[in-house]
């Protein structure tokens, strides 16, 4: 039998996990030298590359010194919590990644009290030490009273730590000694993870993951707990509720390089993908045939937050996307719930109109989006926080944010985190810059970025990770500007833009096509205008059209999803369509927006 190890990488966003394990992939030689090489191999995606973050785990093995290594790349944002806390399922240790400027941040907090509580051992990895100012020892000493703080114990507490900076591929024990390779790291790896634990007993798979292939159809990911699987085998399937359905082993696969090879037989403690089981779900558990035996299943933190999704009804439905229906729409989102498992679905009552919750904008931002690059058109409410009951008190998520941010801007942000009913914890200066802690309602986040980013001309930097539920805290203060309102429907004239300019900023281009209702600019006072912008000029033989050519505009404000979601107010939707983002009024008449203004 092989020797196993199976680890998991977590750290803070952009601590350089993704990059580790490209290192790793070279180290080893897994590809060929003669295919061409891509940045980030792991993040496969379009959207992973565009943000430059990791949203779906993946799982890559490598053989080193006659080791298998298997390694499972994690997100770092704690909105795809769900999918870390299932994959530290699969691993007998952790890589703790933190940068040797930044140290320990919200994420590192979040991913780390997950790998203690299940028992991992980690190695602390302190990374990027060529940056700048950077603390490498202060680095190490604030993780190991983070690990205290988090009740680690004393097994855990007596980590190994290698140095190095992942970019330019060396790691050592000595921050101070730079190295040739990432060698260290890898017999670090073999020495200090143990081997999977293999008890006594009948087959035991946890399925953590799901994969789908057009040929085979649905795929389930786990590790091998105990017993053997074979290609053929019938099984028993233990479903989340304790029932139990009875299946058979079509094909195995084993995870080797970046790919997969087909195998007749599995050995327990390696992570194997099996297909062939029909309708499973993740948390379920693949068991002997005869007499089977659960595992327990995967328990995922609740969502924090829901939106109303709904078709695309406004004059424009069906001009890009090519699935506009809520049939569509309502399959799609089922199939998300299938691999996404911190996401909930609700039924409102209406065909057209569906309740989804997750763990924070981002989390569900990445979902519309996903949707719309598969050709969706769809329109999206205002995001809304999950009020529960406590034991009787009313009670709302609240979230630790950090943010780092220029010194001389400070103030300003603490007063902005202040009026949303945040509390500072802490403030530490880093040469130019604070870094200040807060516990904030959740609700005080949903758009607090962009104004953050405006007062800080784009040099803020924020984190925030759920805590727990509190007592409601009051009231919010809502958008102070009201909006600028299409009254008609057609092409905005530049003509038209030049005289309003005066009474707020506009979201949208000379020669946009617009229409009734549709939310086209801010205004500068708080109640809403309805303007006209398809006016073109009344010519004369004094008023030339050719004058329009010299019209100074000020440039659009254009907005990205999770922008967009958290400036709309609660009568608006964001209209999401493959090609464009458009807001809107929820009722596009005036006459019966006034209606149902008085009604609420």
């Amino acid at each position: 039998m092989q020797s196993i190890r199976n680890i998991a990488i977590i750290a803070h966003v952009d601590h350089g996990k993704t990059t580790l394990v490209d290192k790793i992939i070279d180290q080893c030689k897994v590809l060929d030298e003669r295919k061409e090489r891509t940045e980030l191999l792991l993040d496969s995606n379009d959207l992973e590359r565009e943000r430059g973050i990791t949203i779906l785990s993946k799982n890559v093995s490598v053989n080193y010194k006659d080791v298998k290594i298997n390694v499972i790349d994690t997100p770092g944002h704690a909105d795809f919590g769900g999918e870390v806390e299932r994959v530290l399922k699969m691993a007998d240790g952790v890589l703790l990644l933190v940068d040797a400027f930044e140290g320990a941040m919200p994420q590192t907090r979040f991913v780390l009290s997950k790998a203690i509580e299940l028992g991992l051992k980690p190695i602390v990895v302190v990374n990027k030490v060529d940056k700048e100012n950077c603390t490498p020892d202060q680095v190490y000493e604030s993780v190991f009273d983070l690990m205290f703080e988090l009740d680690a114990e004393e097994w855990q507490l007596d980590f190994p730590v290698i140095y190095g900076s992942a970019k330019n591929n060396w790691m050592s024990t000595d921050w101070k000694d730079q190295t040739d390779s990432i060698e260290p790291l890898l017999d670090a790896v073999i020495e200090y993870i143990p081997s999977p634990k293999i008890s006594e007993g009948t087959t035991q798979m946890l399925i953590t993951s799901l994969d789908y292939s057009s040929f085979t159809g649905r795929v389930a990911i786990g590790r091998l707990q105990r017993g053997l699987l074979e290609q053929g085998q019938n099984v028993s399937l233990v479903k989340r509720d304790g029932s139990v359905v009875k299946s058979k082993i079509k094909e195995l696969n084993l995870f080797d390089g970046l790919a997969k090879c087909k195998v007749d037989k599995v050995q327990p403690g390696d992570i194997c993908a099996v297909v062939g089981l029909g309708s499973f779900e993740i948390g379920d558990t693949i068991a002997d045939f005869e007499s089977p035996d659960a595992l327990p299943t995967i328990k995922i933190d609740e969502p924090t937050m829901s939106m109303m999704f709904t078709i695309n009804d406004s004059p424009f439905f069906g001009k890009e996307g090519k699935y506009v229906t809520s049939r569509h729409i309502k399959e799609r989102l089922e199939k998300e719930l299938e691999k996404n498992l911190a996401m909930r679905l609700e039924d409102t009552g209406s065909a057209d109109k569906f309740l989804v919750f997750g763990r924070g904008v981002l989390h569900l931002s990445v979902l519309i989006e996903t949707m719309r690059r598969e050709g969706y058109e769809l329109q999206i409410g205002q995001p809304q926080v999950i009020i529960k009951e406590i034991n009787g008190v009313k009670s709302e998520p609240v979230e630790e944010l950090v943010i780092d941010i220029p010194e001389h801007v400070s103030g300003k942000a603490i007063e902005m985190v202040a009026i949303r009913k945040g509390e500072m914890v802490s403030m530490d200066s880093k040469g130019l810059r604070m870094l200040c802690k807060f516990i904030i309602p959740s609700r005080g986040i949903i758009g607090l970025r962009n104004f953050l980013i405006t007062a800080s001309a784009g040099e803020v930097i924020m984190n925030h990770r759920f805590l727990e539920f509190q007592p409601f805290k009051g009231e919010m203060p809502r958008r102070l500007t009201g909006s600028l309102i299409s009254m008609e429907q057609g092409t905005a004239i530049p003509y038209s833009l030049d005289k309003l300019q005066d009474r707020g900023k506009f979201f949208i281009h000379p020669g946009t096509a617009i229409y009734t209702g549709q939310v086209i600019g801010e205004n500068s006072r708080g109640d809403d205008l309805v303007v006209n912008v398809t006016k073109t000029k009344k010519l004369s033989n004094v008023r030339a059209s050719g004058t329009d050519d010299k019209v100074k505009l000020a440039p659009p404000i254009t907005f990205g999803l999770e922008e967009a979601l958290e400036y709309i107010q609660k009568d608006e939707y964001v209209e999401v369509t493959p090609e464009t983002i458009r807001l809107r009024k929820i009722y596009l008449d005036e006459n019966q927006r006034k209606r149902n203004s008085i009604n609420d």
